[in-house]
């Protein structure tokens, strides 16, 4: 059986929540599935992911293939350097001890260009706060809708002339009734 690593989508319509899942390969998207191992939501600024990566790299290792964006989650999460260190050892190119001192420095590396960047993130909000000021806050759309109170008096004032006018009109057409009525009966 051929497995994959993939995204299983969940949420709402525009907002997507996949969770990070070993499939058949010809499941569907959505369907069965053998094993869930973490999540992933795009939504949120930094992107959160949560996985199991210790039973991701024994997936990796036993020839889950991952999709494209599985494998960058993977590699984000270390799983597909810990899996290349890994073969490192069974081929004898270094020992356990090198490849976990590896590790450790890309991990420590990868914290401090986290850091980095949420600060880089805050300064970006600081600048643009310098450059353009506080956003000002939207003003309630219910100070501008008018009264129920007013509303009535200003229908009643437009009603008056429009009943003046429909007292007019059936005049002016009871008169031409009444010609119409004498000429038959001159015939």
């Amino acid at each position: 059986m051929a497995t994959k690593i993939r995204l299983q989508r969940h949420g709402k319509k525009g907002k997507p929540f996949y969770y990070v899942v070993v499939a058949d390969s010809r499941s569907p998207r959505d369907g069965k599935f053998i094993e869930r191992l973490g999540s992933y939501n795009p939504n949120t600024y930094p992107v959160t992911i949560v996985l199991d990566t210790d039973r991701a790299l024994h997936w990796v290792k036993t020839g889950a293939e991952p999709t494209d964006t599985c494998k960058t989650i993977l590699s984000i999460e270390g799983v597909l350097l810990r899996n290349h260190l890994d073969k490192g050892v069974a081929k004898g190119a270094m020992t356990e001890d090198q490849a976990a001192a590896k590790f450790a420095t890309w991990l420590t590396e990868k914290q401090a260009k986290n850091e980095a960047s949420a600060k880089a993130g805050s300064t970006k909000k600081k600048n643009f706060t310098k450059k353009f000021g506080e956003p000002e806050p939207v003003a309630a759309p219910a100070a501008e809708v008018p009264k129920k109170e007013e509303a009535p008096v200003v229908e009643a004032k437009e009603e008056a002339p429009a009943a003046e006018a429909k007292e007019e009109a059936p005049a002016k057409e009871e008169a031409p009734a009444a010609e119409e009525a004498e000429k038959s009966e001159e015939k």
